[in-house]
Order: structure tokens, then C-alpha cells, then sequence
């Protein structure tokens, strides 16, 4: 696996590839990489000859009080995984790199839908933050495909509409959530956990999936459902930030006659947010 921390440098590589008709796949990361994120470089190399993977903790998307100083930083440990599963290219620049002229002065690239609910609502400027950031990478790499997954549903959503209102030649494909034996969603941020919270936190996806099954059988008082949601993981001890049932394809609230309807949750530990969601397609 060849590093680059330099645009100039990746781009003579990945200038050779293309030239010699090969295919580049790409899947963009903060780090501290887990299971999840090597089942994304594996998607990728199904369906791609080359696999770029960057590593880039994005002060952009985080905001005031938030946890980019303690971000974990395991570069080190991150190469062997991404070794192990042949990624060709490892792009880890520096905030420089990526913002020469300073995040204040960086043009933004914003997408005015589905970007100010569930997880914008509590985050104000994330998602301005991820479209700016993931739009550069593009620029940079130019994938033929970019693997995301689905664990951050709303951002694959928007990044999606991004694509397709920019009109970017960038097949977005979405890799499934990839979790613990309790059900968990694998997050780097699952480090954050204490061994107290650990037995518990599982509440999370018990809620979505109760409220999956629910809905499947036939029951549409949404609010109601939301609600009894919230209590189960209030009960377990854990601070909600939200819990909707939304439209697939537009993320507002779903209206009983959706078909496609993705049921998304968030909570605070002491350490973390943690967020998930369950996806269902009604007949």
C-alpha cells in the first residue's frame, strides 16, 4: 500500500491507473478504523481495480464543544488493517493540505435539503462541514465509485442529493451497518463507552427494531411509537437527542401511507453520541 499526504502526489498515481483503464474506487474516513470501515474498502474493491481510502479528522464538520481534540488519532494501527485487506492507497493529508487558504476563508458547498433535522438540528454546520470536505476529496481522487455507510443514514442521504444536484460522476454505493454481537453499531466513537454504560447501551437498536416490528404489523400512530421509544432509552439511562420515523428518500416525518420509511435514533452516554437506524419497505 503506497501513503500520500500530498494532492500533487496521489493525483500522478491515480493519473497512471486511469490511464491504463482501471477503475477507482474510494472510501473517505476520520480514522480509527474498525471492522466497518474495512467492510467499505472491501465493497470497493468488489467493484473496483483501485481503492483509495483517505484519513482525515475534519475539524470542519465538528462543532463548538464537540470532540475533535479527542478524536482518536491511530494512524499506525489504521495502515496494517487497510494493509490487510490490500487497499492500494492511503491518502492521510493535513489540515493545510486540504485548507490552504484556512477553514474560515474555504468556500462551502451546501445542500439546503435534509441537512437542518435529526442529527443537523443538534449539530448546526455538520453537514456543511461533511458536503465541503467530501466534495474536495471527489475533486481530488475522482472516484468512479465511493463506498459510505449506512450506520450515518442521513448523511448517505445527502450526500447522495449532493451527487446528483452537482451532477458529480461519482456512483455513491452504501455498505451495511456492520454491529456487535448485541447489536451495537460499530462507531470509533464506541471507544468513548464506559464499562458501566457498555451492558446498556444496546437499548439503542432494541428501540429501532421494536418500532420496526411494530410498524410491520400494522401499527401507524407514529408520534406514539416515537414516544415510547424515547422512554426505553431514557429508562436505560442514556440522554435521547432524537428518535423519528421518516420518509426514506426525503427524511421528513413518514405519513401512514409511506412505503419506504428508515426509523432513526440518536443518544448521549457520558462520552458519546451515538446514533443508528433500521430501514423497512412496507407492501
Amino acid at each position: 500500500m503506497q501513503v500520500f499526504h500530498h494532492i500533487h502526489s496521489l493525483r500522478e498515481a491515480l493519473a497512471a491507473d486511469r490511464l491504463a483503464g482501471k477503475r477507482i474506487g474510494f472510501v473517505p474516513t476520520m480514522g480509527n478504523l474498525h471492522n466497518a470501515h474495512i467492510e467499505l474498502v472491501k465493497i470497493a474493491r468488489q467493484h473496483c481495480d483501485v481503492v483509495v481510502t483517505s484519513i482525515f479528522v475534519n475539524p470542519l464538520q465538528f462543532g463548538l464543544n464537540e470532540d475533535w481534540d479527542k478524536y482518536p488519532r491511530t494512524l499506525a494501527a489504521d495502515s496494517l488493517k487497510l494493509e490487510a485487506v490490500n487497499c492500494d492507497y492511503l491518502f492521510c493529508p493535513d489540515e493545510k493540505e486540504i485548507y490552504p487558504n484556512g477553514m474560515a476563508e474555504q468556500t462551502r458547498v451546501i445542500v439546503p435539503s435534509m441537512t437542518d433535522v435529526l442529527c443537523g438540528a443538534s449539530r448546526p454546520g455538520h453537514f456543511e462541514g461533511v458536503t465541503t470536505v467530501v466534495t474536495k476529496l471527489f475533486n481530488i481522487v475522482q472516484p468512479d465509485a465511493a463506498v459510505f455507510g449506512i450506520k450515518d443514514f442521513q448523511q448517505l442521504a445527502v450526500i447522495r442529493r449532493m451527487v446528483e444536484d452537482l451532477c458529480l460522476p461519482v456512483k455513491i454505493i452504501a455498505g451495511d451497518i456492520v454491529r456487535e454481537a448485541d447489536g451495537l453499531a460499530m462507531s470509533s466513537r464506541n471507544g468513548f463507552i464506559t464499562a458501566d454504560e457498555r451492558p446498556r447501551v444496546a437499548q439503542l437498536n432494541r428501540a429501532l427494531n421494536l418500532v420496526r416490528d411494530a410498524i410491520i404489523a400494522g401499527r401507524s400512530d407514529f408520534s406514539a411509537l416515537e414516544a415510547n421509544a424515547k422512554e426505553q432509552i431514557a429508562e436505560a439511562g442514556f440522554k435521547v437527542d432524537y428518535f423519528s420515523i421518516c420518509n426514506s428518500r426525503t427524511l421528513e416525518p413518514a405519513a401512514h401511507d409511506d412505503r419506504e420509511i428508515t426509523v432513526l435514533g440518536a443518544m448521549f452516554t457520558s462520552g458519546a453520541r451515538l446514533i443508528d437506524n433500521v430501514s423497512l419497505v412496507l407492501n
